[in-house]
């Protein structure tokens, strides 16, 4: 349906398209790869040795839940040193030049914020937020994070590698005897991360935010998402029934690209800084008249 040309011509074309501005941008785990949080299905993704925490199994199953505390215990640690990227920083610019009139992202590790974006729509929730599903009260993971140091203080576990959702890879032995606690607003109330697991829906008014905000938009634009789950899929399929052109910037090919207006493959960290100074440099174009000084 699209064009698929290469990484120079595709970013050039896209440059073209997003001058227009209007732009929604639906991000995913791709953009935050080269701030050290893999995908779970691009270039070196998880899902071969992964299998991500479903809401089921952690609401089901203590022995599961303690586990995931230990893991995401220490995967915090190593969320909150990861740093924005080029990519990150370069979809703000597009913000502030007024092109992007919306970011929707799928992923929870706050990066598109620490770029320097705003009023982002985390679709699947944000990691630095606990809640409880007893009694529905909110608090900081930095509170969780010292109560769980405290109940825990001999624990000196080591992870081999993190994971897209917050969590680690760590050896069932070394989780023995790590305490997880509960909620202080109900007294033991089950505490969980306020973000959307696998098996669990997204919020309905979330959801219809996001459909209003495609609906507005001129141009969908998304970037480092494989597209092979409906939660963001279903955006694109909503444009594509509406008319509205979709663009694709992703390593590898993606479940939407039969609906895009162009697709490019590449790095988002290297694409998007140099779709900003393409950018500019047609806006400069456009705006100086033929044959004036420049």
């Amino acid at each position: 349906m699209g064009q698929h040309g290469g990484v120079s011509e595709g970013t050039s074309t896209l440059a073209r398209l997003l001058t227009g501005g209007g732009v929604l941008v639906l991000s995913g785990a791709g953009i935050s790869t080269e701030s050290g949080i893999p995908d779970y299905r691009g270039p070196g993704g998880t899902l071969n040795r992964h299998t991500p925490m479903t809401y089921q199994t952690f609401t089901g199953d203590p022995v599961a839940r303690r586990r995931y505390w230990a893991r995401s215990y220490l995967g915090w640690r190593a969320m909150t040193r990861a740093a924005p990227n080029n990519g990150h920083r370069a979809v703000a610019s597009l913000q502030r030049r007024g092109l992007v009139s919306g970011i929707v992202t799928q992923n929870v590790d706050g990066l598109h914020q620490a770029g320097g974006a705003r009023s982002v729509i985390e679709l699947h929730g944000n990691l630095r937020e606990v809640v409880c599903l007893g009694c529905g009260h909110s608090s900081p993971r930095e509170e969780l994070d010292h109560r769980l140091t405290e109940a825990n203080p001999r624990f000196g576990a080591l992870p081999t590698a993190i994971n897209p959702d917050g969590d680690v890879e760590l050896p069932d032995e070394e989780i023995d005897g790590f305490q997880v606690v509960g909620c202080r607003a109900c007294a033991g109330g089950m505490l969980k991360p306020d973000v959307v697991f696998f098996g669990e829906t997204v919020p309905a008014e979330r959801v219809r935010t996001c459909f209003s905000l495609v609906e507005e938009a001129r141009l969908l634009l998304v970037l480092g998402s494989s597209l092979t789950v409906m939660s963001g899929r279903r955006f694109v399929l909503h444009a594509a029934k509406l008319g509205i052109p979709v663009a694709i910037v992703n390593q590898g090919p993606t479940r939407g690209d039969g609906y895009a207006e162009l697709t490019v493959d590449g790095p988002l960290g290297t694409v998007l800084p140099e779709l900003v100074r393409l950018v500019d440099t047609e806006i400069d174009t456009e705006t100086v008249p033929t044959g004036s000084p420049r």
